[in-house]
């Protein structure tokens, strides 16, 4: 989906100096720019990571192309990255949107839970299917993530009750961001709260994003590799077909992938961890 920039919310914390913008269709979006200071190579991770997480039903923001307009930019000045003392303006262009999960005046947003609500957030266990996610796709960062109000229908199907949710964010560094590469790191992708994993005790825990990893067809990674915009790419086209005909032949590994990085990090969060012999 492709919007127009309309209106300047605020800039947002982090490396890829981000900023809160309105879009013309209603929605508000956080928005990377192609010349942020982590690479180009960032966006189309993010663009790629939205179309692998829809497709494997795990909660993460809907993905946009953002145009940011000559006129939007010399109307809002604000919209700038700033590296210290320098400043450098944002290009014109289309740039990745990833969508606010509200209205920023009225939805809070959180990136902390206490435990005693963390245990209750409704969808908790997408914390899962994301460490399975980010094995497969080579998460180098922490695993990153926003909490949020949302009306969740109860089991009856009729009533409904405000409950906490989880929304995985920021996939900027899969593929070791900028680097194009697989670092299997057991820590990498992990949340820093180890209650989320408190009941893994083994491979088939993290069902059904195994199978749906295992089995993700072909097409759906090309449908999102013609997604990316062109002037994203700059000349790197062939090296985004080598990373993702490496990533297919990852699906086939993904069990070991798996087992290994639990292992490796049972200590610091899988402390119920069986593996395979169990």
């Amino acid at each position: 989906m492709s919007v127009q920039a309309r209106s300047l919310i605020r800039k947002m914390r982090g490396g890829a100096q981000a900023h809160l913008l309105e879009a013309d269709d209603g929605c508000c979006y956080i928005v990377k720019f192609k010349n942020n200071p982590q690479h180009r190579r960032i966006l189309i991770n993010e663009l790629l990571a939205s179309v692998f997480l829809r497709y494997l039903q795990i909660s993460a923001p809907e993905a946009a192309i953002v145009e940011l307009t000559p006129e939007f930019l010399r109307n809002n000045p604000e919209v700038a990255i700033q590296l210290g003392s320098r400043r450098s303006e944002v290009l014109p262009g289309r740039h990745f949107g990833s969508r606010f999960p509200g209205d920023p005046e009225r939805l809070a947003v959180y990136d902390f839970l206490p435990d005693t609500l963390l245990g209750k957030v409704a969808n908790l266990r997408d914390f899962l299917g994301a460490y399975a996610f980010d094995r497969w796709a080579g998460n180098a960062d922490a695993r990153q993530s926003i909490f949020f109000r949302a009306s969740i229908r109860e089991a009856d199907g009729e009533q409904t009750a405000s409950r906490f949710v989880v929304s995985m964010v920021d996939h900027g560094f899969l593929f070791d961001g900028p680097n194009w590469r697989f670092a299997d790191s057991p820590l990498q992708g992990l949340y820093h709260r180890s209650l989320v994993y408190e009941q893994v005790r083994d491979c088939q825990d993290f069902q059904p994003w195994l199978d749906r990893i295992r089995h993700m067809p072909e097409e759906v990674i090309d449908q999102a590799f013609k997604q990316v915009p062109r002037e994203w790419l700059d000349g790197d086209e062939s090296e985004l077909e080598k990373l993702l005909l490496r990533l297919l032949d990852r699906r086939k590994r993904i069990d070991d992938l798996l087992e290994d990085a639990c292992a490796g990090a049972r200590a610091k969060a899988f402390s119920n961890w069986k593996g395979s012999d169990s």
